[in-house]
């Protein structure tokens, strides 16, 4: 299990990963911005997939950013 610290670092590598810098700390600019509900945002803001589908989506994107990159991924 990970701790809060290592969570956080992996979030942040996996939405610079997924937007980019720029668009990654626009989102977490809106994100704290704004009130943030956070079970209204799963319920509408993830796909309707279980947890076991989430998890394989987020490895194969992860697998695929990092065979197409050619860049070292971000540290946080």
């Amino acid at each position: 299990m990970n701790n809060e610290t290592e969570i956080r670092i992996k979030g942040m590598q996996a939405l610079i990963g997924a937007l980019g810098l720029v668009d990654a700390e626009r989102f977490m600019a809106a994100a704290s911005r704004d009130r943030f509900n956070y079970t209204e945002w799963r319920r509408l803001g993830l796909p309707s997939l279980g947890l076991r589908e989430l998890a394989d989506e987020a490895n194969r994107v992860s697998a695929e950013w990092a065979a197409t990159s050619s860049q070292p991924k971000p540290s946080v």
